[in-house]
């Protein structure tokens, strides 16, 4: 009969005894856990730079196609603007001097009118191509110079009715999909209606005829007092600048006058995001996943703070995204309205005037803010819903 084979010993430096070593089926197990591990750790590692250069493959493809999307807006924007019924020449020289042949033959010269239409479009895509968006013929200055002085502002309102939209509608939409059915939900629910529905202008002639002609709540329409020295400019944001400065008074005078048009702007937005937020809320507690979380006994706030909303804030970061896209068009009727000094009423001035340049420099910023808004989006995707791919 063989005998078993015998275990080898090998000395054991902790008991000064002797002690059996890993047999080989032990050593090669070891040896195959380790190599598994560092393969792991490598597919772990190249699974995240794959990612990063998908996200990175990703950004660079949008990135190259704001170029041609913005020639075929700066199309879009000078097709539109020499259909407009109505001759440059006549609206900014007044009647007077448009009689004048030699006088209306020197501005079209100037402003280059004289030329045919290809030859217009090409000469200002070259200068956009240069970083020129040409001259206003009101303002008597460069396009670009004007957008930096009135584009803090509209921003600056654009950012605190945003803010509003998010911190009063999305709560309101969640709160009326929990208590869906109730007296809460029902007043919630007419309130967005409202707030969809009602045409901003007439909004915000009601909220000034209100609470500055008659209760003397709101301050004067802009972004100032006329006894508060402005502060020192620094970024174009009066709240910012002010607080920079040590100026307690211009901020607090700069707020006051901020609440009510972005109050009102907010409005729109606000009441969709309340809208799609209950729809959004009440799609989620109907999946399974959380009627199972609530078998196990967990809190009804928690089910719904914890496993609803985030999946329900999908649809709700695109409507954010766009919406504020959205704010700096609709902030040319705010602007008209509470005589706010930013891209709105620049816009507004400049269509009244057919100042061509400035029309054509505003479409831009606005489709720019839209593109990046639009980017911004998708890259927040991956950020409530890691299963989602951005890149893909």
């Amino acid at each position: 009969m063989r005998s078993a084979p015998a275990c080898r010993a090998s000395p054991s430096t902790a008991s000064g005894g002797w002690t059996s070593g890993p047999s080989p089926s032990e050593a090669r197990l070891h040896g195959l856990s380790g190599r598994a591990g560092r393969l792991a750790t490598d597919s772990a590692a190249t699974g995240g730079e794959a990612a990063l250069s998908s996200l990175q493959l990703f950004v660079a493809r949008r990135v190259l196609l704001l170029g041609p999307m913005l020639v075929g807006i700066t199309l879009l924007s000078f097709v539109l603007s020499q259909a407009i019924p109505a001759d440059p020449v006549t609206t900014n020289l007044g009647e007077q001097a448009a009689g004048d042949p030699q006088v209306v033959a020197a501005f079209r010269h100037e402003w280059g009118l004289d030329r045919p239409l290809p030859a217009q479009y090409a000469v200002y895509l070259w200068n956009l191509a240069h970083g020129n968006l040409g001259i206003s013929i009101s303002t008597r200055q460069t396009v670009w110079l004007d957008l930096q002085q009135r584009f803090p502002a509209t921003v600056e309102l654009a950012v605190v009715a945003m803010a509003l939209s998010i911190l009063i509608g999305v709560p309101i939409g969640i709160l009326s999909a929990v208590k869906r059915g109730t007296l809460v939900d029902q007043v919630a629910r007419v309130g967005a209606l409202v707030g969809v529905s009602v045409p901003l202008f007439w909004l915000g002639l009601v909220a000034l005829l209100v609470f500055y002609a008659r209760l003397g709540w709101a301050p004067a329409p802009g972004r100032l007092g006329a006894t508060i020295p402005a502060p020192p400019l620094v970024t174009g944001f009066l709240l910012v600048d002010a607080l920079l400065a040590g100026r307690v008074d211009a901020a607090l005078d700069a707020l006051h006058h901020l609440v009510l048009p972005a109050v009102v702007l907010s409005t729109y937005n606000l009441g969709v995001l309340a809208r799609l937020m209950r729809g959004s809320i009440l799609d989620v507690l109907a999946e399974d996943y959380v009627r199972t979380a609530r078998a196990k006994g967990l809190d009804e706030r928690a089910v719904t703070l914890r496993h609803a909303t985030r999946n329900a804030l999908i649809p709700v970061v695109t409507v954010i995204g766009l919406g504020f896209g959205r704010l700096l068009s609709g902030a040319v009727i705010i602007e008209s309205v509470f005589a706010w000094p930013g891209l709105g009423l620049y816009a507004f001035r400049s269509a009244t005037s057919l100042d061509f340049p400035a029309i054509m420099g505003v479409g831009i910023v606005i489709a720019v803010v839209y593109l990046v808004a639009n980017l911004l989006v998708d890259l927040a995707y991956a950020v409530v819903d890691p299963r989602i791919q951005v890149g893909a």
